[in-house]
């Protein structure tokens, strides 16, 4: 919206790697349990997760098919106690690592440790402040321990960013949020758009509805414009919804037509959503998924497989579809104008509401009109 360029945006835009992002959930164990979870995780899970010499190995894959990005999320990461270990495996082999994770094990020796094992950045989610948050995370103290876990790795001189998933109970925080992230000075804001998978099924009737989703994406984005206008360097991103670039080009058109030229042609190169194009999902267990949210299929298991010989093969029939999903997608996005910017937006929902992978996302917000006109 504002012009500016930071690190990621190469993988976005112009020069966008031809491999995916790999989205690695390291467990499915974590110390909280939060409502909209998208992988079911708990304390109570399992343990299935990938040996360290398996997942060594399945790095060593990645390295091999010339994976750029390789983030490592859960359940929770920080359970693992090879972790360092694992990111130190994937950093020395030249791919890009970050971590998710919902903070509140990131004591000063974690922050240290994640900081010399070379991650590149490390997402904290929060969904709120104070009760808010803990209401969301079931846990008593959660945004205390986060906000510490943030704090330590800023100390740390660990570049590091706040996560928030947008719901109709915490939707008016997005105010909170973004002065939480002047107060603490994060580097990056990332607002999640809810995906109906995992204990996010469940939460369905929790998300925006049409009116109130716009009025948070505006809020965001005059957000977004005070911290530009006010020269301070920080990176909003809205996440999960790909009418919010719909919306951000038709909103600006009328303000600014130079800008919103410049903007359509960023959301085209970037091209939309790309489940089991330019992002991937490899879970605990080994299974590849088109995304982390859409689990109805695997692919493969990397225990079996080099994951580049798994996300290649001409053979897997949804795999191929959805790197050439738009003469499959049905209802309203198979009648918008504004598909090769959204690409279909999220096959996750799709499923979760229709029980159609290839019919309409339920979330777009926009109009007949706005996706006819």
């Amino acid at each position: 919206m504002c012009g500016r360029i930071f690190e990621g945006d190469a993988l976005r835009y112009d020069s966008k790697p031809e491999k995916p992002v790999v989205v690695w959930n390291v467990t499915q164990k974590c110390n909280l349990f939060c409502r909209h979870c998208y992988s079911n995780s708990s304390m109570d899970c399992f343990n299935e997760d990938l040996s360290t010499g398996e997942a060594a190995r399945f790095i060593r894959g990645l390295h091999k098919f010339s994976v750029p990005v390789l983030l490592f999320s859960g359940g929770e990461p920080l359970l693992r106690s090879d972790i360092y270990e694992l990111g130190e495996e994937a950093k020395t082999r030249g791919i890009r690592t970050v971590i998710s994770t919902n903070g509140t094990l990131i004591t000063k020796n974690a922050a240290k440790k994640i900081r010399n094992s070379g991650f590149d950045y490390v997402g904290v989610s929060f969904d709120g402040v104070g009760a808010s948050n803990d209401m969301f995370r079931g846990k008593s103290g959660a945004f205390k321990m986060a906000l510490a876990g943030i704090r330590n790795l800023r100390d740390a001189g660990q570049k590091t960013g706040i996560r928030f998933t947008i719901t109709r109970h915490n939707s008016r925080s997005i105010k909170d949020i973004f002065e939480l992230a002047e107060r603490e000075n994060v580097d990056r804001v990332c607002f999640y758009h809810l995906v109906y998978t995992g204990r996010g099924n469940t939460m369905i009737s929790d998300d925006l509805d049409n009116n109130t989703a716009r009025a948070v994406v505006d809020s965001i984005m005059q957000w977004a414009l005070s911290l530009h206008e006010r020269g301070m360097r920080k990176e909003v991103l809205s996440v999960d919804n790909h009418a919010d670039g719909v919306y951000l080009y038709l909103k600006t058109l009328g303000k600014d037509p130079g800008r919103a030229r410049e903007i359509l042609r960023l959301l085209e190169s970037n091209g939309g959503n790309s489940s089991g194009a330019s992002i991937a999902c490899v879970d605990n267990k080994g299974e590849v998924h088109a995304d982390q949210f859409l689990r109805s299929q695997s692919f493969g298991n990397v225990k079996d497989r080099d994951f580049g010989d798994i996300w290649t093969d001409p053979s897997i029939e949804l795999l191929h579809k959805l790197k050439n999903r738009r003469s499959f997608l049905k209802g309203r996005c198979s009648r918008c104008r504004h598909v090769a910017i959204c690409n279909g937006n999220f096959r996750a929902r799709a499923e979760a509401i229709h029980k159609d992978i290839w019919q309409e996302d339920p979330a777009c917000y926009l109009t007949d009109k706005e996706i006819s006109q």
